[in-house]
């Protein structure tokens, strides 16, 4: 009886640390100065950042769309608000949407600097069939350089909101991409 309360003991430890997430990071900044922002600052780097890479690729350009930015604006606030950083729950279906998310110390980077996070997950990837598009065989390794690229995707919109120590950056997309079989382009 002991070892096996003893292990569940363990277990419970384990999976409480798991539900607390990572570390920590606290980035080491050349300045003190806030990133600029602002959402017209916010839609023109993610537009070029998003259409940059597809031409990189020979796919045609994103065009924004309000609606998708709403989403996305509702998703970031709920994260700020929750800190829960996980993708939102969408239905299968014509209504989902693509989604991209990042986060980071507030203010500490710029909206280029996050999208090219996103962007330089291109180390891994190989244009094969969703799911074994990743050199590392981790589709995680390369699923929001997939989604920027993913030919199929017409639209995105972005938002961003904060809490008093973390960013959250979201974007979503329509049609969305990483459809299991298919290659991005």
């Amino acid at each position: 009886m002991t070892g096996r309360l003893g292990l569940a003991v363990a277990a419970a430890l384990m999976v409480a640390g798991c539900a607390q997430g990572p570390e920590r990071v606290v980035e080491r900044r050349e300045t003190q100065a806030p990133a600029p922002r602002g959402p017209s600052l916010l839609k023109a780097a993610m537009m070029d950042g998003h259409n940059a890479a597809r031409a990189a690729v020979g796919v045609a350009p994103l065009t924004w769309s309000d609606t998708l930015a709403t989403t996305a604006r509702a998703y970031a606030e709920e994260m700020a608000r929750t800190g829960k950083f996980a993708h939102a729950p969408q239905p299968q279906g014509m209504t989902r949407e693509g989604e991209n998310l990042w986060t980071g110390t507030r203010y500490a980077y710029a909206y280029a600097e996050m999208m090219g996070h996103w962007v330089a997950e291109q180390r891994d990837f190989i244009n094969m069939p969703t799911p074994g598009f990743s050199r590392t065989g981790k589709v995680e390794d390369v699923a929001h350089y997939t989604q920027i690229v993913w030919r199929g995707s017409t639209q995105v919109g972005c938002a961003m909101a904060s809490n008093k120590t973390d960013d959250y950056l979201v974007c979503r997309y329509s049609p969305p991409g990483n459809v299991f079989g298919q290659k991005a382009y």
